[in-house]
């Protein structure tokens, strides 16, 4: 027996440098996997990922000796944690309250929130449309479709607000006289990103019946393919719906319902069918849970082949 607990000794004492390495990749993948599940958005696990590939980038050319592009990488990694800490400051809060509070349970099980999320926020932004209509309020709002818009393509990017898409948000913001609710506003796959941005007006002729606001709409899908846009008329409270570069209308609310649906749904259904990041943590973290006892016997082997 004492033969046998020196010579489990020698072995961890031999395999403690790969043992360590090893403890080190299954902490660092866990610390990614919960990152992604507080990251409930597609766009913002798309972020996180690319700065994980930028950490890992760094990491090889420290250990090949390249000095220079180390260099680069590391000021690169340090600029993307900076921006990503500003631009996801609701989500690191409640990643560090949760880590705070020791709730690992909860930073470890996937949030059930995205499966209903698109639909949710369709009835967010039709129900806000319903009410402005109703009331002839004038409103503009900017739908992404696929990847982010350039924001330069803006002739001002107005007022950034990162908040959570609801109808009396939408509402208030567009409530007259006040500073935000003459320009468009922003909205990013469920938040609203910023209000008040003034859009570039189509060069297209169009009906003199037509105002600023659905010229803007015609003039920002036409140049960029990725969006679409919802109008409000504040003359008679019509709505309609802008797609490169021309105008659906009148709508009913109805109809405008159907059509979002319509438009949003496809990528969905391809986000449901594609492999999901938190499958991929989750497997990474279970294959590296695997490697311990393989290692060990490994490593046992090889001591007694020594012998």
């Amino acid at each position: 027996m004492e033969h046998w607990w020196k010579q489990t000794l020698l072995n961890l004492e031999w395999a403690k440098p790969w043992l360590l390495q090893v403890i080190d990749i299954v902490l660092v993948l866990a610390l990614i996997y919960m990152v992604l599940v507080v990251t409930d958005e597609r766009r913002i696990r798309w972020m996180v990922q690319g700065f994980i590939v930028l950490v890992l980038a760094s990491e090889v050319s420290a250990n090949l000796g390249l000095r220079l592009l180390t260099f680069v990488l590391d000021k690169l990694v340090l600029g993307s944690a900076v921006a990503m800490a500003v631009l996801l400051q609701s989500e690191f809060r409640r990643f560090l309250e949760q880590l705070g509070r020791g709730e690992f349970r909860q930073l470890l099980q996937p949030s059930r929130r995205a499966v209903s999320e698109p639909d949710s926020l369709i009835d967010e932004i039709v129900d806000a449309v319903k009410e402005l209509s109703q009331n002839r309020i004038g409103a503009l709002m900017i739908l992404e479709t696929s990847s982010p818009i350039d924001e330069r393509v803006f002739s001002v990017p107005g007022v950034r607000l990162n908040a959570e898409v609801s109808k009396e948000l939408l509402q208030t913001i567009f409530v007259p006289k006040t500073l935000l609710h003459d320009g468009a506003v922003l909205i990013r796959g469920s938040r609203i990103v910023a209000a008040g941005v003034i859009l570039p007006l189509s060069g297209r002729t169009a009906s003199r019946q037509l105002g600023t606001r659905h010229r803007a709409a015609m003039g920002i899908t036409d140049r960029v393919e990725n969006c679409i846009c919802v109008v409000v008329s504040e003359e008679t409270g019509s709505i309609s719906l802008a797609e490169r570069g021309t105008l659906n209308r009148p709508l009913t609310s109805s109809k405008l319902k159907e059509l979002l649906e319509a438009r949003f749904s496809p990528a969905v259904e391809r986000e449901a069918v594609a492999p999901h990041p938190l499958s991929w943590g989750r497997q990474m973290v279970a294959r590296g849970l695997a490697l311990f006892p393989r290692l060990f016997r490994l490593f046992s082997s090889a001591s007694r082949k020594k012998k």
